[in-house]
């Protein structure tokens, strides 16, 4: 029987709904900036979710809807450089606390660091989007509340291959089963579980409909004391919002992953 040691989060969709209200608008504006006639809908931005990683999901963008888009020379570049602003508008978005942190998330996060158990974080996000968010949310001092924040290029290969997991892992100096990952999409579920680490899914409303076959347990959200989480998939006994007492007994439960 392994002992939890570490929770690992996602950031985007998981520890706050960032993606529509955030992301979305973020990269609008980064386009209107650049003089690009682009604007990306609530349901097309869902589609392009599909990609992980944000320079990622503008060449897909330009493979899939701009055929007639003339790349500039210097594209990678161009295309960093359009990221790099888009990164700017989501950090001022984040600034003005309108991105909250999801349901429990805060409460777990106190929870797990009073208990001493480690705090990781394991995202394509930009490291600069995930300080923002834990700043303004948490405490300006929150990043270095994580022993590891594993973020954006860090790793070759982004989500789902289980590069930025097994990253975080040795960073941590931990084996898989000491670890529970707390994702929110169908990539994220499969990276971790390729990393060997149990996972939790806290789905929104842009991943509900995902496969999340193989996770531990599957939640509407993390749940507080007085707003009790729904169970999608699997059990949590007569606990009705996540804790470390079930964290713990996810990693004793025999044959899941």
């Amino acid at each position: 029987m392994s002992k939890l040691q570490a929770l690992i989060f996602d950031v985007d969709g998981t520890l706050a709904d960032t993606e529509r209200d955030g992301h979305r608008v973020a990269f609008n504006r980064a386009f209107a900036e650049a003089e690009l006639d682009w604007d990306w809908s609530v349901e097309q931005y869902q589609k392009l979710l599909a990609i992980a990683g944000g320079k990622e999901r503008i060449k897909a963008y330009i493979d899939q809807y701009c055929p007639n888009f003339a790349p500039p020379r210097d594209f990678p570049n161009w295309v960093a450089r359009l990221h790099q602003a888009k990164t700017h508008h989501y950090r001022q978005l984040v600034a003005t606390g309108k991105i909250p942190l999801r349901p429990g998330v805060k409460r777990l996060i106190e929870e797990a660091r009073n208990q001493g158990i480690k705090l990781a974080i394991a995202t394509t996000s930009a490291p600069d989007n995930v300080t923002a968010l834990l700043e303004t949310n948490l405490a300006p001092d929150s990043p270095t509340w994580f022993e590891v924040i594993a973020a954006g290029d860090m790793v070759p290969n982004k989500k789902p291959a289980p590069d930025i997991y097994e990253y975080a892992l040795q960073a941590l100096n931990l084996r898989p089963e000491e670890c529970l990952a707390i994702e929110d999409s169908y990539q994220g579920l499969k990276s971790a579980t390729q990393a060997g680490i149990k996972t939790v899914i806290t789905c929104n409303g842009y991943t509900q409909n995902d496969n999340f076959s193989g996770a531990a347990l599957v939640l509407n959200h993390l749940g507080e004391p007085e707003l009790p989480f729904q169970i999608i998939v699997g059990s949590s006994g007569t606990t009705t919002y996540f804790n470390v007492a079930l964290a713990q007994s996810l990693l004793e439960s025999e044959g899941r992953k």
